[in-house]
């Protein structure tokens, strides 16, 4: 039997996928839109890193795993906002254009790519650094 409490994954990701998306709307405000971008950034990263420490530090996650899951909620996040991109448009113009069926794939593909290999290096370095000693689970 397993020493370690099986917890699951899915939670993680789908709040994480959520703040992404919130962090997207919110911080798209009209007026010092510079400012409000790099924050954006800086506040997504952090939920970033958050999110792959949670992995491996709580979850005890492989590499792999923990990639593969920060990945999937980074795409769900993009996916969210080409949803909310696509819905403004609609209220703004009538008919779904060609661009935003395009977005609804291309968001999530071209943010979850480099955040998994982003995650998996991390989660590499994180599994090297905290030693072997620590239990991975391959989920």
């Amino acid at each position: 039997m397993d020493a370690l409490p099986r917890r699951s994954w899915v939670p993680a990701a789908l709040l994480v996928g959520a703040a992404y998306f919130l962090i997207g709307r919110l911080f798209a405000a009209p007026t010092h839109v510079q400012a409000w971008r790099l924050a954006a950034w800086a506040v997504s990263g952090a939920a970033f890193a958050t999110h792959i420490a949670y992995e491996h530090f709580r979850l005890r996650h492989a590499p792999l795993s923990t990639a593969a899951h920060a990945a999937l909620a980074v795409a769900l996040g993009a996916l969210t906002l080409a949803v909310a991109g696509a819905l403004h448009s609609l209220s703004t113009a009538p008919g779904l254009r060609l661009s935003w069926l395009l977005a609804f794939v291309a968001w999530p593909v071209f943010t979850a790519v480099p955040a998994f290999v982003v995650a998996w290096v991390s989660a590499a370095v994180l599994r090297r650094l905290s030693g072997a000693a620590a239990p991975s689970v391959e989920r």
